[in-house]
Order: C-alpha cells, then sequence, then structure tokens
C-alpha cells in the first residue's frame, strides 16, 4: 500500500487545516457565549477545543480569524472574551445541531446570535454572560491566558462553576453520555455520538 508523504511546512494553511480536521475527529464543540462591551449577547461554536488541565480547570478553545466577508477580523468571541475575561462553555447536544449551526453564520455585531438562534439565555452563577438554557451542561469560565499562534489564538479559561441538568447526570459525578448525545465535527460533517462499547482488558 503507497503511503502519501507531506510537509505541513509546503503546504498552505488550507490544506493543513482539510487534512487535520479530517484526522482529528470526532472533535467536541465548545459552544461558546460570550458579552460584548456594549451588552450584546454572543453565541459560536468553535470545534478546536479540549481540557487543558483538571487541577486547576482549564478548558483550551483555538479561535482562528474570521471568514468569508469578515475575511481577516478577529471573531467577536474573542474580542469578548479579551475585553470583559469572562464566557461560558456550553455542550451542544445532537438536538441542538441546527441552532447551533444557526449561531455560527457571520451576522453583524449588534445581533443577539441567541435570538438569532431561537434559545434561552439564563443567568450564570460566577460569569456575566449567559448560558444556552436548552443545553445540557454548562462551564462557566474566567480568562486564565490568550496565547496567540499565528493567526489563530489559544483561550486557556479557568472553570469557575459547571451545571448539569438531572436527566444528563448519572450520579458520583459521572455524565450520562447516551442522555448528552454530544455532538461532534468532522471534515465538514458533523457525528452523533450514541453507541458506546467497551474494549476488552
Amino acid at each position: 500500500m503507497r503511503t502519501l508523504e507531506l510537509n505541513p511546512s509546503e503546504l498552505n494553511a488550507k490544506d493543513v487545516y482539510m487534512l487535520l480536521t479530517g484526522s482529528v475527529v470526532p472533535r467536541p464543540i465548545a459552544w461558546v457565549s460570550t458579552l460584548s462591551e456594549d451588552g450584546v449577547l454572543n453565541l459560536a461554536p468553535f470545534s478546536f477545543f479540549t481540557v487543558a488541565s483538571t487541577k486547576p480547570t482549564i478548558l483550551a478553545i483555538s479561535i482562528g480569524p474570521g471568514t468569508g466577508e469578515r475575511q481577516g477580523t478577529e471573531k467577536e468571541t474573542l474580542v469578548n472574551i479579551r475585553s470583559q475575561k469572562e464566557f461560558v462553555i456550553n455542550v451542544v447536544s445532537s438536538s441542538l445541531g441546527n441552532e447551533m449551526q444557526k449561531s455560527a453564520e457571520n451576522v453583524p455585531s449588534e445581533v443577539d446570535e441567541f435570538e438569532q438562534a431561537g434559545l434561552t439565555p439564563v443567568n450564570s452563577m460566577t460569569v456575566k454572560p449567559k448560558r444556552v438554557k436548552e443545553a445540557s451542561i454548562h462551564m462557566e469560565c474566567k480568562l486564565h491566558q490568550i496565547i496567540p499562534l499565528g493567526s489563530n489564538a489559544l483561550v486557556l479559561g479557568e472553570m469557575t462553576h459547571y451545571h448539569i441538568n438531572d436527566d444528563t447526570y448519572l450520579g458520583d459525578y459521572k455524565v450520562d453520555l447516551e442522555k448528552l448525545s454530544p455532538l461532534g465535527r468532522l471534515a465538514g460533517n458533523y457525528s452523533e455520538s450514541k453507541e458506546f462499547f467497551t474494549l476488552p482488558r
């Protein structure tokens, strides 16, 4: 079987992006809610997202530049996090896929993406940005650090409060993944996590 050998330093950014988003799969989606300096609610999904540390509890999101008609600009999520130093990560269940996709659209900065996507904002406990009521899990975060990485920015946030709906909680600090049915990001498509299995030890 022939193997294609590629050096990322010799490829353009779009080609590397295509390779990585088709290889690092499925990726969890951070549905990030923020608040602008003018008090406008903002909501947007990011699939370059992971846990960086458990103690302290640090979550990591990589935010790239704007696309389409907003090419070369900073995304409002990053602007708001840098300004307000707070955000909420809402977990996207497969049943919320259409609303999540709606919140990903390029709209003017004065548009409230909660209203645009038909979602309900609810108060947080430790930060000002609102949570998505329809989501089963919310993680409130305060900005820990922003690390510039070329055209991207790696946002590290310390989780200050965690919310989980009763019907998604198994007890003993365990999440019912079948009830959560988290949506994953693939290379241009999505995956629904609903069948789980264990491997023999």
